[in-house]
């Protein structure tokens, strides 16, 4: 069992807030090269360009940047949320993704981690952002861990 799950206002709340913020955030940051925006509690933060799963536009959105190596590792925590963020299903069905951290743009290809490989990576993930220890406490969904790194030719 979650220590302190989320209830459902919270989870809605979350939910819109998160909205507003990557409205907000997305063009500032792209206009600025995150010079504006590309920071959030004192973390970098990327934006991730990927296409949609239903739609097939292309979608960005603002998160966490967690460099590790030459990849990049994007987390679908949602604060801890009981559902994963909409975008996890974008890059399971379409990995291929633009990460733009700062003024630098790379394209990559996202997987999901399996068990092992998360194990591993997860410490680097709360390292960078110590509130990812904090957000799988508390859910019981095991929070999805992407790496994305340069796809083979």
């Amino acid at each position: 069992m979650a220590e302190n799950p989320m209830t459902a206002r919270e989870y809605s709340m979350l939910k819109r807030g998160v909205r507003v913020l990557t409205r907000l955030q997305t063009p500032i940051y792209k206009l600025t090269r995150g010079r504006l925006c590309g920071t959030l509690f004192g973390k970098d933060v990327c934006l991730v360009t990927m296409t949609g799963a239903k739609s097939g536009k292309r979608i960005t959105r603002p998160v966490m940047y967690v460099p590790s190596g030459q990849d990049v590792l994007v987390i679908g925590s949602l604060g801890g949320a009981p559902k994963s963020p909409l975008w996890v299903k974008n890059l399971l069905a379409n990995p291929d993704v633009e990460i733009q951290h700062k003024g630098e743009k790379r394209k990559l290809r996202a997987r999901l981690a399996g068990p092992e490989e998360k194990e591993r990576l997860w410490p680097t993930a709360v390292e960078h952002y110590p509130a990812y220890a904090d957000y799988q406490a508390r859910t019981d969904r095991d929070i999805p861990l992407f790496v994305c790194e340069p796809a083979s030719n």
